[in-house]
């Protein structure tokens, strides 16, 4: 199974925060399972630490690529036709990073991992 995992899963996930769910938490240890971090993660993290939202023990570019490799999880590209999608999207949800998770996740047909109750009124296949 190809796992999308939202920004607060892998944050959650790298930190054994209590908050990750049993059934994340066993998707995402699961060796058969393939690991999958968006750009536009990235990107939200870089901001949301800029503005001093998000606190980690050094910047987003130092602190979580060595948690992703550890991690076997893989960066997944955000393409024009993701973007696209994601402004098409029904405003269901506003926050355009997660809009953005969900295009990928219907394109490319992967399985969101996600908290967030909100993504599951799109049609795309949530984890959690």
């Amino acid at each position: 199974m190809r796992l999308l995992l939202d920004t607060h899963v892998l944050l959650w996930w790298i930190t054994d925060s209590r908050r990750l769910s049993t059934t994340a938490r066993r998707l995402i240890a699961d060796g058969d399972n393939a690991l999958l971090w968006s750009a536009a993660s990235a990107w939200e993290t870089a901001i949301k630490h800029a503005l001093g939202r998000l606190q980690l023990p050094d910047a987003p570019a130092a602190y979580l690529p060595k948690h992703l490799a550890r991690s076997g999880i893989q960066s997944w590209p955000v393409t024009q036709e993701h973007a696209f999608a994601a402004g098409a999207l029904p405003a269901h949800h506003s926050d355009p990073f997660d809009r953005l998770l969900i295009a990928q996740a219907r394109i490319d047909e992967l399985e969101l991992v996600t908290a967030d109750p909100m993504l599951a009124r799109y049609d795309v296949n949530i984890r959690w």
